[in-house]
This record gives C-alpha cells, structure tokens and sequence, in this order.
C-alpha cells in the first residue's frame, strides 16, 4: 500500500494545532485527535483485546493524543451488529482495560463513544437474540429493503415508550459507570450518523405526539436526558457529545431536513446553558458535510456549501471538527486557527498509525485499503506502516517518483 497521492502535505507543526489545549481535565499538547472509527473486530460484542490493544497502541504513541474509540454499545437492547463491541459486561470491560493501559502507557487519553443503533440495528439480529427493534415511531423504516428484512424475520418496529426511554438513560448511566471503573478518561455520547439519539433529533424519523416529539424542544429532549444523567454521574468534564447536522445515510435527510438549523442551534444553546451553570462538557464533536454519507469521499450535494461554523455561535466551549480534513491540510489550518477548535482525522488515521507526527512534519501519509476496513482479522487493522517502516521498503522512491517527475 503506498503513500498517499491525493494532496500535498503540510507541516504543521508551526501552526495552532500543535499548540496546547484544555479540554475537559486533560490538557492535550495538540489539536489531532482520532475520530471513532468502527472496525467490526469485536467478537460477540466482546473486544478483541490482544489485537485491539495493538491497534489503539500504534495509533496512540505520540504522547497527549486523544483517542476516541470505535463506537461501543451500551447494553444488549442498544445493539444489533454481532462484531461491535460492547461495554456493558465485565467480560466485555476486562479487553477494554487491556486496551486503555496501552493509551495510558503512552501518556494519551481515550474517550470512549457510547452508542444505540435504534432502527439502524439489524433486525434479524435483534429477532434472532428476543430484543425489541427499536426506534423513535413505529413503521418508519429507513427504506423498503429493510422494512422487507424486517418483516420477513417476524420483527416489526417499535417505536420506544417514556418508561423504556428512562431504561436507555439508565443504561447510558450504568455503561458509563463501568467504562469510567475500567480506566477510560470520559465518554462520547453518539446523537450522531442516524443512530438511535438521532432518530429522536430528526422530524424525517421521528412522528410522536408526546414529550419527545413534534416541537424542536421534545425532540432534543432524549438526548439533553442523556446529557444531563451523564453530567449527574461522572461530571461534565468527562462527557461530550458528537452530532452531525448534515447527514444523509440511514434515511437521514441533511439539510432537507425541517428545521434543522434551529435543531441543532438549540441543542447547542442548550448545552451553553448548562456550561453557565458550571456544567460545560469536555468537547462538542461536530461532524462537517465534505462527507454526509459514510463512503463518501467528499459531499457533492446540497450540503457543500455549509459548514459547522454556525456553532461557534451558541457553544462558547471546545468543538471538535470532523470531515475529511486530511485531505485539505489547507483548510485544517484555516479551522484549527480557531482558537478553541481541534480537528478529528478518521480514515487516514486507519492507514497511519503515526498519523500525529507526519501531520507535524508534512510527511505523506498512507493510502487507505476501504476493502479492508471491516474485516476480522489484522489485514488493514494492524498492519500498517509508520513512516520510518516505510521508508525503510523504498515507498519514498516510489512517492517522489511518481508524484513530482515532469
């Protein structure tokens, strides 16, 4: 797998991002952080914590990074997909201490992310293990084939009750507990990527006509819940939150979405208040349209013309921008100049373990294997090179070569 040849890197290493930041309890001596990247290594929704250990320790070893795991699953009802893994068990946390020790070795930090699938689960799966498929309404599948699927497998969407809401905020709290006791310095809560939390957010997904749908205020109101039971538990300082205003996977309608400007903008003014309150989160993490669907390279719809700037607005605390960055090490400049802003690298950060460094020196950085990103095995996980590794088979002659002959 060669080096990159889809841009020119940049040093930054004279720029805002590698100078230090505060966030939450931690201070960061740079703005780099890795983004949640789900990897389907886990096994029965048990970490894969030989292998994962080795993954998160590459990817960890320049000293003040911070980690934001793959997105982790809060107790069996929340999940859905077999090889994520979990962090309701104490099977499940002892491979997630394995994996925290090496960060920690490394004098990193490491967020985990906490999420519930809802409707985004699969429902065979769920039917298979005797758990309800769960979203915010009832019969609103995120298309045909799934609906088809769904049926098929003797399952029908349930839109979830107040009292089964109360059972996923108690989750969230219990979960946290235990990922906190296993070593983890504080967690993500995902109301992001057409994820349960998310489905409540959205007008497209959600049609109840109680307390948590209809108005923009019912509908934040799960996840401000959430927020506000994480805050009570483990202190605003070891909690955030990740949103994503603009995507369009899992039957999510970006900026055709009612309203959703003034969604998000309340959501973030009512974290502020909060924040004046003594109570401000660790970080915001705001996912950019350049990318509104997982695959997707960079965003060539409605969306491209926006951004998450709109935030800086309503949120006076650190955000954490995500949107294929790496590619435009330009405008992470530009972004990161923001004196309260980090940048969040995802799948560049999968093919080069010694992101950090390169981005610091303008060193290339490997191409990615898409093929690979979800496999079982170490192909793709493990086996990347760090520079000096590459360097070392000559994929320098073949970069300079290929990349800058007349």
């Amino acid at each position: 797998m060669p080096f990159s040849k889809d841009f020119k890197p940049v040093a930054l290493k004279d720029t805002e991002m590698f100078k230090p930041i505060k966030v939450g309890n931690m201070i960061l001596p740079h703005r780099v952080v890795m983004a949640p990247l789900t990897r389907m290594r886990a096994i029965k929704n048990v970490p894969n914590g030989d292998l994962s250990s080795i993954y998160y320790d590459q990817r960890s070893k320049y000293p003040g990074s911070l980690i934001i795991t793959e997105a982790s699953i809060i107790s069996a009802q929340a999940g859905g997909y077999d090889n994520t893994p979990g962090i309701w068990s104490d099977e499940q946390n002892e491979q997630w201490k394995k994996i925290f020790a090496k960060i920690h070795a490394n004098k990193s930090f490491v967020f985990v992310q906490l999420w519930s699938l809802g409707r985004q689960a699969f429902p065979e799966l769920m039917a298979r293990d005797g758990l309800r498929y769960d979203s915010a309404s009832p019969d609103q599948y995120w298309s045909e084939e799934v609906e088809e699927t769904s049926l098929k497998a003797g399952i029908e969407q349930h839109g979830i009750t107040k009292d089964e809401i109360k059972q996923y905020i108690k989750d969230y709290v219990e979960s946290s507990k235990k990922i906190i006791a296993a070593g983890a310095d504080g967690v993500e809560i995902h109301s992001a990527n057409s994820y349960l939390l998310q489905q409540f957010i959205n007008a497209s997904s959600n049609k109840r006509t109680d307390e948590y749908g209809g108005s923009i205020e019912n509908r934040a109101r799960f996840s401000l819940e959430v927020v506000d039971a994480l805050i009570e538990t483990i202190g605003a300082e070891k909690v955030a939150i990740r949103l994503s205003p603009f995507y369009r996977s899992g039957g999510m309608l970006g900026v055709d979405e009612p309203e959703w400007q003034e969604m998000y903008s309340y959501i973030l003014d009512e974290l502020e208040k909060r924040a004046q309150a003594g109570h401000r989160l660790a970080y915001v993490h705001l996912i950019d349209p350049r990318v509104t669907r997982g695959w997707d390279e960079d965003t060539d719809g409605a969306e491209a013309k926006y951004d998450n700037s709109f935030a800086y607005k309503h949120w006076n605390g650190v955000i954490i921008r995500a949107g294929n960055f790496a590619s435009d090490p330009e405008l992470a400049k530009e972004v990161v100049n923001e004196g309260r802003t980090l940048i969040a690298y995802g799948r560049y950060y999968i093919s080069t373990p010694d992101l950090v460094h390169r981005l610091e020196e303008g060193l290339p950085l490997n191409k990615y294997d898409r093929t690979s990103f979800y496999r079982q095995d170490s192909v793709g996980y493990t086996d990347y090179p760090t520079y000096e590794q590459a360097i070392k088979v000559g994929w320098d002659k073949e970069y300079f070569h290929s990349t800058f002959k007349n």
